[in-house]
């Protein structure tokens, strides 16, 4: 939640002033430059996450309340260097989706006195709404399977909460505590983390299946 609430407005905008108002040259520059960000490994977000992000959230929390709040692992530290991790999901195909919008539309918008802005939001977005939202799916399919970034971030106590400055353990991180744990084969912890595996599956199946459905639909729509 926290990664999607980070990426998925910053993913969108970026795909949209790199669509309709960044010159060829700022575009050829800044497109690959998201897209490094997908080669880095996951531990160097996690690294990240730790020695960057958790300190900044302590001093904001602390200059916004008088109380540090955030401790070192945080479910807010690891959410945000998941978000940077997904963003060039959401900017790389969510702007693909912009530019597939046919330029006759565009061009009619201008034609009724349209700005760029009116156009870009009313027009252009609207038109690529199904590609978009593919992309928000992918990338949360990519958050919820992430392992390394949250089990050296988050904390790894398993509690239900909301806060984003509490500790949390997410699925994966648990199975990875289990397996490199001294939990005993045959006890119902080991069994528990082939659930947790399956439920990680079905979630991670059915958001790829609807992304999928969705993009099916865009593309007949322009067909």
């Amino acid at each position: 939640l926290v990664a999607a609430i980070f990426a998925l407005p910053i993913g969108l905008l970026t795909a949209i002033f790199l669509s309709e108002y960044a010159n060829p040259r700022l575009r050829a520059v800044i497109k690959p430059t998201l897209e490094i960000l997908a080669g880095i490994p996951t531990v160097v977000y996690g690294f990240f996450a730790v020695i960057i992000i958790a300190p900044s959230l302590q001093w904001l929390s602390e200059m916004a309340t008088g109380d540090r709040v955030f401790g070192t692992y945080s479910a807010g530290a690891a959410g945000i260097a998941v978000g940077i991790m997904i963003l060039p999901i959401v900017t790389s195909l969510s702007e693909d989706a912009l530019r597939s919008v046919p330029r006759g539309l565009r061009d009619g918008a201008y034609a009724l006195g349209s700005t760029r802005f009116d156009t870009s939001v009313r027009v252009v977005v609207p038109g690529a709404l199904g590609g978009i939202m593919v992309s928000y799916l992918l990338a949360i399919t990519r958050a919820i399977g992430e392992t390394m970034i949250v089990a050296l971030a988050a904390g790894g106590l398993a509690q239900l909460t909301i806060l984003p400055w509490a500790q949390v353990q997410t699925m994966t991180a648990y199975i990875v505590q289990i397996f490199l744990g001294d939990a005993p084969a045959t006890g119902v912890e080991f069994k528990s983390s082939f659930a947790v595996a399956g439920v990680l599956f079905l979630m991670t199946l059915v958001l790829t299946l609807t992304g999928y459905r969705i993009l099916s639909r865009f593309r007949e729509e322009y067909e």
